[in-house]
């Protein structure tokens, strides 16, 4: 019989990824372009061990732009199967809130993993982000203005 340390040990464990949606004063919306991929991201990353989805973006947040901030909200939470060779996953964007000039001036790259940045409409970021991002995306700026959380499986929103 397993002590309830193993026990949970042996349980399974997902995946998280968790980014931001932030605002310049145009409402043109923060992307950043990897390094290591062929597409645009909304700044954030993976959730460490023993992390928070929400301390797991603050910190990607500081380490690939600099900024430290405080996030508003939950914005929405998706479920991913696994797919293609990638373990599920559950991925969180989080609503950080309108930068001022000052804050976007302070913007410093992680130049190991993130090329440049760009403030674009969401028109303009879908194309250059990847599938499922550009799917979840449209849901979470509606749910900021709807002021409310949304959850979606494998692109699908549940729940409304």
């Amino acid at each position: 019989m397993l002590d309830q340390s193993s026990f949970y040990e042996s349980l399974p464990r997902k995946r998280m990824g968790a980014g931001a949606l932030f605002y310049d004063q145009a409402y043109k919306i923060l992307i950043v372009n990897p390094t290591y991929i062929d597409h645009w991201l909304l700044p954030g990353g993976t959730v460490e061990m023993d992390e928070s989805p929400q301390q797991g973006c603050v910190r990607e947040i500081a380490e690939e732009i600099g900024l430290t901030i405080t996030l508003e909200r939950l914005l929405c939470v998706e479920y991913l199967s696994r797919i293609e060779g990638k373990n599920e996953s559950l991925q969180f964007i989080f609503y950080g809130g309108m930068l001022t000039p000052d804050q976007i001036a302070a913007i410093r790259l992680q130049e190991q993993e993130l090329s440049e940045y760009a403030f674009v409409s969401l028109e303009e970021a879908l194309p250059l982000l990847s599938p499922n991002l550009a799917g979840r995306l449209p849901h979470a700026v509606q749910a900021l203005s709807r002021r409310q959380t949304v959850y979606l499986e494998n692109g699908q929103p549940l729940f409304l």
